[in-house]
């Protein structure tokens, strides 16, 4: 009892409103012209059992209104497309009469009648087939019998909804022909609702594929609002797992008589530069609306949608149609070969009760109707023909829909011939000779029905047997005058291993632009070879700048988002797209610098030798004589080996030259400095020692300061020894520091080791700088103080200057900065200690006898008396 009021309750409050509004025409029998454009409109054939169905034959047409405006005019009209659903209702219907294997004497009928454009319409028809049409009283029916089995409607969610929410309350079976819709696999709200559609689980990977397949990663989404929030989230998550990009997402109102400001959703399709279009949602929506409105507004896009969303038109156009170029994803299905011979043959004389198709006949081919009874006054069938309407009009080839349509009766006829074959429901009854089923029973039956139809496709109900479906992806010609087809130009497969589940014929398809060009719809122009992709702030992952690859780097595809950077060995191409071997290289003697470093080294070396052969040969001239010549040859001979180890730095580097490099400088360096500490104490014991007697002149004259040579050196040496027992020079690669080149080189090994006998050399130079500097006033003509204070301050002037600049070069540049920092402290001491020497010798022998000279002391002391 309870269920009955509760239920009762429910079927009152959606009836409630209609009773205040129509209270006058709830009587079967009223005088409205049959004639007219009705929601009263049915189709009656009669049979044993008979299946009800509920179709959208009435439409709304968009048209331009007249003096050019854009704005479009919207009408009633009968939609001669959807009339396919009653097309594949009666030839499923009349080929399973034929069968003599399926539901043998037993006849099935059919009752059609139309649902929407509104929902009050479709709830008008719904009452009026549950209650007989007269009076709407709850759990009553004038009908004298009750025939029909289950019922059959779509393809819209707000007509499945409805009309399984009405069944509900019965238990009564309602096959739904329209896309899978989520909602409605809710037991509870739906107890007896099936989906023929199978849920789009793969349609997004689909679609998604497509736009990587092209390159297409600005994509703009036009769905319906609120009921394809499912497919929006799906689409949006493979897209951003693909990195496509969405340009914009508009949601339009399901109802379209709501719509205000209908130019918003029109700029920003027209405005964003996204020429791809993704639409989905239901035909009979306010998407579906603008979608035909669209037609005459919007430049030209690409739209990529499902079958569901036939494209049509009312305007034959003498220019390539907005909509040619559509990519239209099909769920693939077996073809019926004999539809389209049946379709030949359904005329208004075959058929004299169908008032939908004499309506067809009066709006295309000028068939007059009666008025009272909606049939043709001439017999006008050998007029025309359905499959000579225009493909606009009509489309001889099966749809989707009509297919879900032709399968749910197969679906009805197998529950029904499982029931009689195997008598499950014991309560069968056989009324006046035919059998009766209660509708309620067949439910159970319904949900594990499984069989093959004619065209050898696997048919079911249960959704766990239908997870993934196969599409079709059909490309639309639309060309001028009405010359329009669905050419097949790929398929789509998820069973397929990733990279192989699209398939395309891309010669076959046809762009909107009318070439063979594929269009490109992205944010941003590609980053070729050579660039990197940087992101804009602010902006999608799409949208980016091209920056070059940084030095040393390659990128050789298009929208790289990091650059690859190229081994050592190698280098970048001025393109920055591919890494080029380097070539090996040192500082070598056919190097221009090389050979300047080596003949400069050369010539220094000569000029030394030359200056020890003139004081050899002058070596008893007071000059020679007054410079301690034992000390002046050691320091030339160091000179010349420090000239000759410059030689050592160029050419190919090995173990030996390498370790030879830094000892050799080391120690001939030490020798050469510390050869000048020797000559400037002695010069300043020289003129300390004045009172006889003094124990300097011993020291004098024993010669002990010939050991500050030995000394200084062996200290060197022991430096040295420590270097190559711990970390030794050898020879490495500098691959950086010039373009193209790997330059082989000696690496110093113990930096520390390095910088200890370097500074040891400068702790010598800055000594015999300070002893000199402090002797340089004494009478020069009996001493070379000067010589020895300015030869030191060359000295230690380049080697100061040699760290700095020789850590900020690379490669063969530091090389040669060592190089010329040995021949310039070498010359330096040369020049600054020898050249006035040999001046004297060769070009002023005058002063250079006892006499200039004992005139020349007279006169320092003089000087100094006074």
């Amino acid at each position: 009892v309870p269920f009955v009021i509760r239920e009762t309750l429910t079927m009152l409050t959606l009836i409630s409103f209609f009773l205040t509004l129509k209270l006058l025409m709830l009587q079967c029998n009223f005088g409205i012209p049959r004639c007219l454009y009705s929601w009263t409109d049915n189709v009656y054939q009669d049979g044993d059992m008979v299946i009800s169905a509920f179709l959208p034959f009435y439409g709304y047409q968009t048209s331009p209104n007249s003096e050019g405006s854009e704005s479009t005019h919207i009408s009633l009209w009968i939609n001669s497309n959807n009339y396919q659903y009653a097309i594949a209702l009666i030839f499923a219907i009349e080929e399973i009469n034929r069968n003599p294997l399926l539901l043998p004497n037993v006849s099935l009928g059919y009752d059609i009648y139309t649902a929407g454009p509104q929902d009050q319409d479709s709830s008008w028809n719904i009452l009026f087939w549950l209650t007989g049409k007269d009076k709407f009283i709850p759990n009553y029916t004038c009908r004298r019998e009750e025939k029909s089995v289950a019922a059959i409607t779509g393809p819209t969610w707000d007509i499945s909804s409805l009309y399984g929410t009405f069944l509900g309350l019965y238990r009564y079976p309602l096959l739904t022909f329209g896309p899978f819709e989520p909602n409605l696999n809710d037991p509870g709200k739906f107890p007896s609702v099936y989906q023929m559609a199978t849920k789009d689980s793969s349609l997004a990977l689909g679609m998604v594929s497509l736009m990587v397949h092209f390159r297409w990663n600005w994509v703009g989404l036009v769905i319906s609002e609120e009921k394809d929030v499912q497919f929006l989230s799906e689409i949006v998550r493979e897209m951003e797992r693909n990195s496509v990009c969405v340009a914009f997402t508009e949601m339009i109102p399901d109802n379209h008589f709501l719509m205000k400001e209908v130019d918003v959703y029109d700029s920003q399709i027209m405005m964003n530069s996204a020429k791809i279009i993704i639409i989905y949602g239901d035909t009979d929506s306010g998407l579906g609306v603008f979608f035909r409105r669209w037609e005459h507004v919007l430049p030209w896009r690409i739209w990529v949608t499902t079958s569901q969303w036939e494209v049509t038109t009312s305007m034959q156009h003498f220019i390539l149609d907005s909509f040619h170029g559509t990519l239209i994803f099909s769920q693939h299905h077996g073809e019926i070969s004999t539809f389209k011979d049946f379709v030949k043959t359904v005329t208004p004389s075959k058929y004299p009760e169908d008032i939908f198709l004499a309506r067809l006949w009066e709006k295309y081919f000028n068939c007059a109707l009666s008025d009272t009874s909606c049939k043709p006054v001439e017999n006008c069938s050998s007029r025309g023909s359905l499959e000579w309407l225009p493909w606009y009009h009509f489309d001889t080839a099966m749809s989707d829909g009509s297919y879900h349509v032709y399968n749910a009766v197969y679906i009805l006829a197998h529950t029904l011939h499982k029931m009689l074959v195997q008598q499950v429901d014991m309560q069968a009854m056989k009324i006046g000779g035919r059998i009766k089923y209660p509708h309620w029973k067949l439910n159970h039956i319904l949900k594990n029905i499984q069989f093959i139809n004619p065209a050898g496709d696997s048919v079911t109900l249960n959704p766990s047997e239908k997870l993934y479906v196969e599409y079709d992806i059909l490309n639309f010609w639309n060309f001028p005058q009405g010359l329009g087809y669905k050419v097949k130009v790929g398929t789509f497969s998820p069973y397929l291993p990733p990279g192989q589940q699209l398939s395309l014929l891309e010669d076959r398809i046809e762009w909107s632009t009318g070439d063979q060009e594929t269009p490109i719809s992205v944010c941003s122009e590609n980053c070729g070879p050579g660039f990197r992709k940087s992101l804009q702030e602010g902006k999608a992952i799409c949208c980016f700048d091209c920056s070059p690859c940084p030095n040393n780097e390659i990128s050789n595809g298009t929208d790289i988002d990091q650059c690859v950077k190229c081994p050592d060995d190698q280098y970048a191409n001025t393109e920055r797209t591919h890494c080029l071997q380097k070539s090996v290289t040192f500082l070598s003697y056919e190097n221009p610098l090389g050979m300047a470093l080596a003949g400069m080294a050369l010539c220094l070396c000569m000029l030394t030798i030359l200056i020890l052969g003139i004081f050899v040969k002058h070596q008893n001239t007071p000059v020679v004589k007054a410079n301690n010549s034992t000390l002046s040859y050691t320091l030339l001979i160091s000179l010349t080996f420090s000239f000759l180890c410059s030689l050592l730095f160029i050419g190919q580097p090995n173990t030996a030259t390498c370790i030879l490099q830094q000892i050799t400088f080391g120690i001939v360096f030490t020798v050469a400095v510390s050869t000048v500490l020797a000559k400037t104490i002695t010069v300043v014991l020289a003129f300390k020692i004045t009172t006889p007697g003094r124990w300097m002149r011993g020291l004098l004259k024993s010669g002990a300061l010939k050991f500050i040579i030995p000394i200084c050196t062996f200290t060197q040496i022991i430096f040295c020894g420590i270097w190559l027992g711990t970390s030794p020079p050898f020879v490495d690669t500098d691959a950086h520091s010039e373009h193209g080149q790997i330059i082989l080189m000696c690496n110093k090994g113990s930096v520390t080791a390095f910088y200890c006998v370097l500074g040891y050399l400068g702790a010598l130079s800055m000594g015999s700088f300070t002893v000199a500097f402090l002797a340089r006033n004494l009478p020069d003509i009996f001493n070379e103080a000067k010589y020895l204070t300015f030869s030191m301050l060359v000295f230690c002037s380049v080697w100061v200057t040699f760290l700095p600049v020789y850590h900020s070069t690379k490669g063969k540049i530091m090389v040669a900065v060592e190089v010329s920092s040995i021949l310039a402290s070498s010359a330096g001491l040369l020049g600054c200690i020898f050249i006035p020497k040999c001046y004297i010798i060769l070009m002023r022998p005058d002063k250079n006898s006892l006499k200039a000279m004992r005139d020349k002391a007279s006169y320092n002391l003089y000087v100094a008396s006074r």
